[in-house]
């Protein structure tokens, strides 16, 4: 068996990628394996997917949706983000967001849906991102089994190796409805927030202030 075969069947965590992307029929064949689980799982729950209308192809929906859709951060390339040379020096603040965040919570497999917030103190000698790649790498980590603080972290991380700033802030506000659709059931206004203040950001509470006023509106 290949190298690259026992990784793919090696234990890894929810929001952790695999060592190499998935090939077209490596993803194939996940799917298929994973429709037929979900079809055992319907067997124990007593549910009838072979006659029953409606859930008659759940299985194998339900399969792709999350190789190719739900997890597909952890099967896929990180995206190829462009960077430019920070070439008239500029060092003061950037802020970007709101920026959709949709994700699945590691606990329960309930969505998370919320607003992220990016925070960037450029460096004279780093790299500048196109602004719309920012989006592209909150979908990135977003795409995997997550709980929130480890994914502002993956985001607050992957900017900051990327684009070697001086700072990098990262606010998350999201609903779970791990916690409105069961359990407590609370209301759909309920939400957590997260930060991850990387370099300056870290040690100066002005930035961190200054960065929370722009995340306001988001907040209201």
């Amino acid at each position: 068996m290949s190298e690259k075969i026992l990784h793919l069947h090696r234990p890894l965590r929810g929001n952790e990628a695999l060592p190499a992307a998935l090939t077209a029929g490596e993803r194939s064949a996940m799917i298929n394996a994973a429709a037929i689980q979900v079809e055992e799982l319907f067997h124990v729950l007593r549910v009838d997917y072979r006659n029953d209308h409606n859930t008659r192809d759940t299985p194998r929906r339900v399969a792709k949706m999350f190789v190719e859709e739900m997890l597909a951060g952890r099967f896929s390339p990180a995206p190829r983000i462009t960077t430019f040379d920070n070439a008239e020096g500029f060092e003061g603040m950037i802020v970007t967001g709101p920026i959709e965040v949709r994700s699945t919570c590691a606990h329960h497999l309930m969505p998370i849906i919320g607003e992220v917030h990016i925070g960037i103190l450029p460096s004279a000698t780093g790299r500048i991102v196109g602004l719309s790649k920012y989006d592209r790498i909150v979908d990135h980590f977003s795409r995997r089994l997550q709980i929130q603080e480890e994914l502002t972290q993956q985001i607050g991380l992957h900017l900051f190796k990327l684009t070697e700033p001086k700072g990098i802030a990262v606010r998350i506000s999201a609903t779970h409805m791990c916690k409105t659709h069961r359990g407590v059931q609370a209301p759909h206004e309920s939400k957590m927030v997260t930060f991850t203040y990387l370099g300056d950001f870290s040690g100066d509470p002005t930035l961190r202030q200054e960065f929370s006023r722009e995340c306001t509106p988001a907040a209201r």
